[in-house]
């Protein structure tokens, strides 16, 4: 039987601009085959739908970490998605993911569009 345990599910926006970006940050941080990924318009802007995948990733692969990653410049937020904002939707659904699943720990980035990615604590 295979084994389908995974470290981790990322979440990450659609946004072809970040894409080398975030797949360099990947393989920095995670091993080939060690995560389930979600990209979605607006990373966790539409939270029903990621905490969806969320759950799929925790009941199938047994995860222990969920990453969120939303981005500068992202136009699934339009004139609303200010630094503020993204932080403040990433505490939120960080939050609501601790709440419902103690047991996993999140990690919340904002990227810039320069690349840099910006814990969000």
């Amino acid at each position: 039987m295979n084994d389908h345990t995974c470290e981790a599910v990322i979440v990450t926006c659609i946004d072809f601009r970040f894409q080398e970006y975030i797949n360099n940050w990947i393989k920095e941080n995670f091993p080939p085959g060690t995560f389930d990924r979600v990209a979605i318009a607006g990373g966790v802007f539409d939270f029903d739908y990621i905490l969806k995948q969320v759950e799929i990733s925790r009941r199938l692969h047994h995860i222990k970490k969920v990453i969120l990653i939303n981005h500068e410049d992202c136009g699934a937020y339009g004139e609303a998605g200010t630094p503020e904002k993204h932080a403040e939707d990433l505490k939120n659904a960080a939050s609501k993911i601790k709440t419902q699943y103690p047991d996993l720990e999140v990690a919340t980035y904002y990227l810039h569009s320069d690349g840099t990615f910006k814990n969000i604590p």
